[in-house]
C-alpha cells in the first residue's frame, strides 16, 4: 500500500455553513482553493476543526465530495470518520472511498467508554472495510478515550492501519508512538500545532493543524524548513506560529479557527449552535495576533 503522501501539513479544514447551517459549498471551495495555495500537503475533511459533529448526514458527504472535487488532484483528501457504532464507521468508510478520498482518520468513539479489546475491533472493522490507508486519531480530551501504546501495537498489525493524528498533548505520549512503530513505516502525526517541530524531531512525518486554515504558508514553513536540514529556522517559524494557536483558547473549540478564517477575508460563516463566535473583546485578541504576523 501506497502511503508515501501521508506526510507535511493537513489542515483539518473549516466548514463554513449558511444561515440555516448548511454547508456553504462556494465559501468552502474557495477556502480549499486558499490552504492548497498555501502549500499544504493534503486536507482533511470532516476533522474536529471541520464541525463534523453539528452537520446534517447528507452534508457530511458532500463536503467529502466537494473538497476531492476542488482539489482535483493537487493534494491527497483524508476523510474523517467519528461515528460512535461501528456499523455506521462501515457505513462512512465505503462512502467516503466512493467519493474519491485517499485515505481515512478513524476516531475513538465519544460518549460511551469502550475497553481497549473494544476499540480494537472498531477500529479493525472498520479498516477491513475499505481499501484505504487508515490514519488513527488520538485525541482524549475531547472523545475520553485514549489509545494506549500497547492497543497502538496491536492495530498497527491491521495491512491497512499505517498511521496516527496524535492530539492528546502530551509529547511523552507521542514519541512513545513513534517508538514502538518505527520499524513499522507507520506514520505519527503532531495534532497539536505548537508540537509540530518536536514531533518532527523525534521521528514523526508532519502534522494536522488547524492554523493551517488560517496561515498554511507558515506552518508548511516549519515542515519545509526541518526537511531542508534547517531547525533553527523551523523553530523560528513554530515560535512565530505559537501566539495563533494559543488563541484559540479564546473561544469555545473550535469557534477560534472559523473567526480567524473570517477575518482573513475568507468567509467562513457561523460556528454551529451551541457554539458561537467569540466575544468582541476576544475577536479583537485574535485580530492583533493576525496583524503582528503581518497576516492583516
Amino acid at each position: 500500500m501506497d502511503t508515501d503522501f501521508i506526510r507535511g501539513v493537513i489542515p483539518p479544514i473549516v466548514t463554513p455553513v449558511d444561515d440555516n447551517e448548511r454547508l456553504d459549498e462556494q465559501s468552502f471551495r474557495c477556502i480549499v482553493d486558499h490552504v492548497i495555495e498555501g502549500g499544504v500537503h493534503g486536507i482533511l475533511a470532516l476533522g474536529s476543526n471541520g464541525e463534523f459533529f453539528g452537520l446534517d448526514p447528507e452534508d457530511l458527504g458532500r463536503v467529502v465530495a466537494v473538497t476531492v472535487e476542488q482539489s482535483a488532484g493537487r493534494v491527497p483528501v483524508y476523510a474523517g470518520i467519528a461515528a460512535i457504532s461501528t456499523r455506521e464507521g462501515i457505513r462512512q468508510a465505503r462512502l467516503y472511498e466512493e467519493l474519491g478520498a485517499q485515505a481515512i482518520s478513524i476516531l475513538p468513539p465519544m460518549f460511551v467508554t469502550p475497553t481497549e479489546n473494544e476499540l480494537f475491533h472498531h477500529f479493525k472493522k472498520i479498516a477491513e472495510a475499505t481499501s484505504l490507508p487508515i490514519l488513527l486519531y488520538n485525541n482524549p480530551d475531547k472523545v475520553g478515550n485514549n489509545i494506549s501504546p500497547g492497543l497502538l501495537e496491536r492495530l498497527v498489525e491491521v495491512p491497512n492501519i499505517v498511521g496516527m493524528k496524535d492530539s492528546s498533548g502530551d509529547q511523552t505520549l507521542t514519541a512513545e508512538f513513534i517508538r514502538r512503530t518505527r520499524d513499522k513505516g507507520f506514520k505519527v502525526l503532531a495534532g497539536r500545532d505548537i508540537m509540530i517541530l518536536s514531533t518532527l524531531v523525534y521521528g514523526g512525518v508532519g502534522c494536522v493543524a488547524s492554523t493551517a486554515n488560517v496561515v498554511p504558508r507558515l506552518v508548511v514553513e516549519i515542515y519545509d524548513k526541518y526537511m531542508d536540514g534547517d531547525i533553527q529556522g523551523a523553530l523560528e517559524a513554530q515560535y512565530r506560529l505559537a501566539p495563533l494557536r494559543m488563541a484559540w483558547n479564546l473561544g469555545s473549540f473550535p469557534v477560534a479557527t472559523k473567526d480567524a478564517v473570517n477575518l482573513i477575508g475568507l468567509k467562513a460563516g457561523k460556528p454551529i449552535l451551541p457554539n458561537t463566535s467569540c466575544s468582541e473583546e476576544n475577536l479583537s485578541k485574535i485580530r492583533t495576533i493576525l496583524k503582528d504576523m503581518q497576516y492583516l
